[in-house]
């Protein structure tokens, strides 16, 4: 539709000519001063690539580019992501050998990305995140028993590992503590949970005191989660489905459990062979409200509601989700949920009811082929 240009009076204050010119702007754009954009970033194995949404305050998820990986041939098992905590560069990491970090720009505009370049990984990571000052670059190896510490360097691309620490078996997941002091290191295969204390500025990692944190036998502690207070860790375990509440101290990085429940739905019965728990991810919203985990035997998503004052949890209910959903995430401003299945190549939205926490699907979407991982981003 035509818009006529407005009109701007000859020797008006220079002022009042930009505020005009900026209204015309806005008019002819339809882009609300302020106004941040949101985007979901769903990692892709098997077609090595990234899908891009861009989400509306409805939820609605509109697909805005395809991000290959630039110089990757082979795909690999799964497709981690991390995002910088300035928002300017989205990581991958990728599988298959050679074993390589893709960087990508991300435009403040647009949410879209642009490669950068590639970085040595010491192994097949299974799981990456970076230090809350965005310097380093954490990284478990679930088949390489070990995690690693790279820089990343000014460009933004990832620099060779500094150190490299055996592990027990199957590490997973390793995150920094919210105040960045700790690092710990899921092994699912020995199950046990690392401590180790992070310098910062040198990006050195030390064994913690203690520096291992035993969780029950055959449980297989996989991905882990802080309430935004800082006082409480939720872990997840893949081979029995348990979710466990820690309250966490600070100051020494202990975890003291206080609560075990199920990631399983009522249904599970767990009584054939090929039906055993497989529990994946877990993700908290941004006021520490509710709590969300994933389990791939029965294909489900499992809510809980938080108790601020105790940290421990009440069981919402189960809904079915995408098949083999392996990952998922929720959008920076808690009200939108989104899950990826490996074997339906598709990722479904869900509204989060702000009262009670349950899930309401809202539409499913294509993705890349064997979709596995999602980050949210709201822009600027």
């Amino acid at each position: 539709m035509f818009r006529p240009t407005p009109r701007i009076a000859f020797g008006a204050p220079r002022a009042a000519i930009a505020t005009t010119l900026f209204s015309f702007l806005v008019l002819m754009t339809g882009v609300r001063a302020g106004m941040a954009e949101t985007f979901a970033y769903v990692g892709n194995a098997d077609s090595n690539d990234i899908s891009v949404f861009k989400m509306a305050e409805t939820g609605e998820m509109t697909p805005v580019q395809t991000a290959a990986f630039t110089g990757v041939e082979k795909p690999g098992s799964s497709t981690p992501l991390a995002i910088t905590p300035d928002h300017r560069v989205l990581i991958a990491s990728v599988r298959s050998q050679p074993f390589v970090a893709v960087s990508f720009a991300i435009d403040p505009r647009d949410g879209q990305l642009s490669h950068i370049g590639n970085g040595p990984l010491a192994d097949s990571m299974a799981n990456i995140a970076f230090d809350r000052g965005g310097k380093f670059l954490f990284s478990a190896s679930y088949g390489g028993n070990k995690v690693a510490v790279n820089p990343l360097l000014a460009n933004g691309v990832v620099g060779a590992p500094k150190q490299v620490i055996p592990t027990g078996l199957n590490a997973h997941a390793f995150l920094p503590s919210p105040d960045n002091r700790f690092v710990f290191a899921t092994n699912l295969g020995s199950d046990q949970v690392l401590s180790f204390a992070f310098d910062a500025a040198t990006g050195t990692l030390t064994p913690g005191d203690p520096p291992a944190h035993k969780m029950p036998e055959k449980s297989g502690p996989r991905h882990f989660v802080f309430h935004p207070n800082g006082k409480y860790v939720y872990l997840v375990h893949e081979l029995n489905g348990d979710v466990a509440a820690f309250a966490y101290e600070p100051k020494t990085g202990a975890w003291d459990e206080i609560q075990r429940v199920t990631a399983l739905p009522e249904s599970f019965s767990g009584k054939a062979s090929d039906k055993k728990p497989w529990a994946a991810d877990i993700h908290i919203t941004p006021d520490g409200r509710f709590l969300y985990a994933s389990e791939r035997t029965t294909n489900t998503l499992t809510a809980y509601r938080v108790d601020a004052a105790t940290g421990k949890l009440t069981t919402i209910g189960s809904i079915p989700t995408e098949k083999q959903p392996r990952g998922f995430n929720i959008d920076p401003a808690g009200r939108y949920l989104a899950a990826v299945g490996e074997l339906s190549d598709g990722m479904s939205v869900y509204a989060i009811d702000q009262s009670s926490g349950a899930l309401a699907k809202l539409k499913s979407y294509p993705t890349g082929k064997k979709p596995n991982w999602v980050e949210f981003l709201s822009l600027p």
